[in-house]
């Protein structure tokens, strides 16, 4: 794949102007420089969970996912083509507020690019966060994350460290733990998309609210239990 290619894939874009974006990230390997494609499972995973995103969203938000060069991580390149994709979506409608979604190792990529100038919150479903993962970044960032407690591909432990970090750094971070979730978002699949809706759009809006699942998770000392 080549360098020149587009890193954002836009699925939907008002035909004025656009007020807010939201854009996802897919799950991949840890390490694999063999193509990404749009239609491997973990992209298409994502699919309905856009559309659930969007469905709660103000019509006039551009709709779009991150396309990566390589089904790794490798050494953060999934982070550098979404940097790229905001770039793109800079360039294409403006400075408007984008909300990242991101699953497992897209997770990772948008908490990696949280601080860029578009984002104005990150929210990372079953996300993949190491230790040796800086959080210091993340001031002024709107975070949560959604994990189930049955992911056996990515601790939820290391996730709730995270937020921790994340809280200490300056950001206005929660979790809410997804009862008998798994990390693939099947089991309760219905709870994850309405608690995806609810998340992003609390977090397009320019301040955030005094109630609702973000709120609340923010608030609380631990993570907020579905």
């Amino acid at each position: 794949m080549q360098r020149s290619e587009s890193a954002l894939i836009v699925r939907q874009a008002p035909r004025g102007a656009a007020s807010a974006a939201i854009i996802t990230l897919h799950g991949g390997a840890e390490l694999s420089h063999r193509a990404a494609r749009p239609w491997q499972l973990a992209a298409l995973r994502m699919h309905p969970v856009l559309r659930a995103a969007a469905a709660a969203a103000p019509r006039d938000v551009v709709r779009g996912q991150v396309r990566y060069r390589y089904r790794g991580w490798n050494d953060g390149d999934p982070a550098a083509d979404a940097l790229r994709a905001l770039d793109e979506l800079r360039r294409r409608a403006g400075d408007v507020p984008t909300v990242l979604v991101g699953h497992s190792m897209g997770g990772r990529a948008a908490l990696r690019c949280a601080s860029h100038p578009l984002v104005r919150g990150v929210l990372a479903l079953a996300p993949w966060c190491p230790p040796q993962d800086s959080a210091r970044h993340l001031d002024g960032v709107r975070l949560m994350v959604l994990h189930g407690d049955r992911d056996h591909v990515t601790p939820p432990a290391e996730s709730a460290d995270y937020v921790r970090r994340a809280r200490e750094a300056g950001a206005e971070a929660g979790m809410v733990v997804v009862g008998g979730g798994d990390h693939a978002m099947l089991r309760r699949v219905r709870d994850w998309h309405r608690a995806t809706a609810e998340i992003v759009v609390q977090m397009l809006r320019a301040a955030p609210d005094a109630e609702g699942l973000t709120a609340r998770a923010c608030a609380a000392e631990g993570a907020v239990h579905l």
